[in-house]
């Protein structure tokens, strides 16, 4: 294993850190606007009101960090683990995530409209409202996790698995579109796509 070493001080924009473990730190309301985390491992953090805009995470975890409200967008995710976060309303739009596992916790509001995600996994999550309107998106599996509403507006989707998901809502249902779900969820939807299609049921 990677000896990491221990980080205690403020972020910086533009900051650069590698090889740091940030354990149980109070980072609420700093500013690390186009900083980069290469090979960093975030324990117990609290993130609330942390700006992270244009921010690098690279080959990172991070591990049971909470915040209330988290501003990320733009942000490059790459090789990048969150596990039993518990996340309010994260601003993410814009970002770009490849091979990004989202893993237990619970996010109430995520906002990944017009992102750009390749190969991410959510799995055994709770996730309040998933926005991915105008976004594209490649090789996303989702396993065992409840939505509480999918925004899929004019989004564009390959190799989408979603019959992991428990969806309580859906809005655009045309951007469905490349996805793969299941007998349930079909009859879930059927109103929806109904509507959509301009189909009256009688």
């Amino acid at each position: 294993m990677v000896h990491l070493e221990p980080f205690d001080g403020r972020l910086e924009p533009d900051g650069d850190y590698e090889g740091l473990a940030f354990d149980h730190l109070d980072f609420a309301g700093q500013d690390a606007e186009h900083a980069r985390f290469m090979d960093c491992a975030l324990t117990g953090c609290n993130l609330d009101g942390a700006n992270l805009d244009h921010v690098q995470l690279l080959d990172t975890t991070l591990t049971e960090v909470h915040a209330g409200a988290l501003d990320m967008p733009d942000a490059t995710w790459r090789d990048v683990t969150l596990s039993d976060c518990r996340l309010g309303a994260v601003t993410g739009y814009s970002g770009i995530l490849t091979r990004v596992t989202i893993r237990g916790g619970k996010i109430d509001y995520l906002n990944l409209r017009g992102a750009r995600l390749t190969d991410v996994r959510l799995e055994g999550c709770v996730l309040g409202d998933l926005d991915l309107g105008d976004a594209r998106v490649t090789r996303l599996v989702i396993t065992d996790c409840r939505i509480g509403r999918l925004d899929l507006t004019h989004a564009t989707l390959a190799d989408v698995d979603l019959r992991g998901a428990d969806l309580s809502g859906l809005d655009g249902v045309a951007g469905l579109a490349g996805a793969t779900i299941s007998s349930e969820q079909l009859i879930d939807l059927a109103g929806a796509l109904a509507a959509q299609l301009r189909i009256t049921v009688a």
